[in-house]
């Protein structure tokens, strides 16, 4: 069996026709969910972008280890497990953050392709005039992010010159002089549609056509007032576009694996890593930048990601609702190419789910960014048992609690009337960071003052 699994950065669930979307054109990946089991609450785990590809590979949650960090050397990783059971693994990917030096994030490959030039990646240095879409100041780090990227950007002219083309390009490249192995793995990681948002302007005019104000391609992660209406709504076409355009591309590598014969045969796994505010609860972005030490809450928008996965001999078209998370994904991949997961790791394999052998894999989910040990960082972690959502901000937020089948857009906090459901959430909370090793500095900070 071959495998094709692909990662899609900052890509949210409802924004896929499969996941309830009416708006947005996405028939490639509508059409892959129809021969998938959907996963309808697949949660993020250690947050954000680099967090959750550690998480991937080796199985582990590291929010409260090495957070964002290099991929320590040794680690035991899916893709050397496979390579030890006769698979070809193969990584194409445009994130330069994960082939930075030294953040080794390619061990374990047979192979691995790097697209260059996305977002700020160190690629041009072209002696060229730049001219900013918009107000800098309405832009996330605009000399550090946004020059190096309109630089980059410069030479883009036809839309097979975008980095979400060129990548599925090379996938299909690499695919027709590859596909006779017996077996391989295909790691396709595509930055799109991470920010900044300037897909060709006839995918931007499905969405928002006529538009003549500032294009903010890079918005500055704050409340979302510094922008007006308008902008706010062509910064959603111009998200929206991105999608559209990663659906038709990805929809071109789904095709090949039919045209050379080995479809029927492949495993799909398709996903992302974690979503976007995009006004939605008065903010937009991911996490603050601007207050380093007070963090934003992780509501489902950020939290609760798309997955869906086809495996040759299983049937697909229907949706599961077990609580899975993205550590998951590891014990998974190695289950599928026959290898034997290490023990200790976080993650369950999601066979059992998909054979409906088992309803459930895991009884809660939490999700954050690396813990702190300044007892005056505030950090949001997000528990959920899949049908309430805790806020749980430890010793320095006040808990915010939600029951997801009645307020799926998170907008009325049950915590004072719910106390007893917030708490009892707390404690698994605490004995899931002890369960997974965290230390007791940080557990300490995680623990709730006495609220009377």
């Amino acid at each position: 069996m071959n495998i094709l699994f692909i990662i899609c950065d900052t890509l949210r669930r409802d924004f896929l026709g499969c996941y309830g979307n009416k708006w947005i054109k996405t028939p490639n990946i509508d059409k892959l969910a129809e021969e998938s089991v959907i996963f309808d609450t697949a949660y993020i785990g250690s947050f954000p972008t680099m967090p959750a590809r550690a998480e991937v590979m080796t199985g582990k949650h590291v929010f409260h280890t090495i957070g964002w960090a290099p991929l320590p050397r040794g680690e035991v990783v899916v893709q050397s497990l496979l390579r030890r059971q006769g698979y070809v693994t193969m990584l194409i990917t445009d994130h330069y953050q994960m082939l930075a030096p030294g953040m080794n994030y390619h061990q374990g490959f047979s192979g691995y392709r790097w697209i260059r030039g996305q977002q700020s990646d160190p690629y041009a240095t072209d002696d060229i005039p730049i001219q900013f879409p918009c107000d800098p100041k309405k832009c996330r780090q605009p000399q550090q992010l946004v020059v190096p990227f309109l630089r980059n950007r410069a030479c883009w002219v036809y839309e097979r010159d975008w980095p979400i083309p060129r990548v599925i390009q090379e996938a299909v490249d690499w695919l027709e002089r590859n596909y006779t192995h017996e077996k391989f793995l295909l790691y396709l990681d595509i930055f799109s549609v991470h920010e900044p948002w300037d897909p060709p302007r006839w995918y931007v005019d499905l969405y928002d056509p006529g538009y003549e104000g500032e294009k903010v391609i890079l918005p500055r992660y704050d409340k979302a007032d510094y922008l007006t209406e308008e902008e706010l709504r062509h910064v959603r076409a111009l998200y929206a576009g991105t999608v559209t355009m990663m659906d038709k591309w990805v929809g071109w590598l789904l095709d090949k694996f039919k045209d050379v014969g080995i479809w029927d045969d492949t495993a799909v796994i398709f996903t992302s890593d974690h979503g976007w505010y995009l006004g939605e609860h008065g903010l937009i972005g991911k996490h603050t930048v601007l207050e380093p030490k007070r963090g934003w809450q992780f509501y489902d928008e950020v939290a609760r990601i798309p997955l869906m996965i086809k495996v040759p001999g299983i049937e697909g078209g229907r949706r599961c609702k077990a609580l899975v998370q993205l550590v998951d994904i590891m014990p998974t991949l190695a289950e599928l190419g026959g290898a034997r997961a290490p023990e200790g790791i976080h993650g369950r394999s999601l066979l059992p789910l998909l054979r409906e052998e088992v309803e459930k894999i895991r009884d809660l989910a939490v999700c954050s960014p690396r813990l702190p040990t300044d007892p005056e960082t505030l950090v949001w972690s997000t528990v959920t048992d899949g049908e309430w959502s805790l806020m749980d901000g430890g010793a320095l937020g006040k808990p915010e609690l939600y029951h997801l089948p009645t307020d799926p857009g998170q907008q009325r906090d049950l915590f004072d009337e719910n106390r007893d459901v917030a708490l009892r959430l707390h404690e698994k909370y605490l004995q899931f960071l002890s369960d997974i090793g965290t230390s007791e500095e940080k557990i300490t900070l995680r623990r709730w003052p006495d609220r009377g």
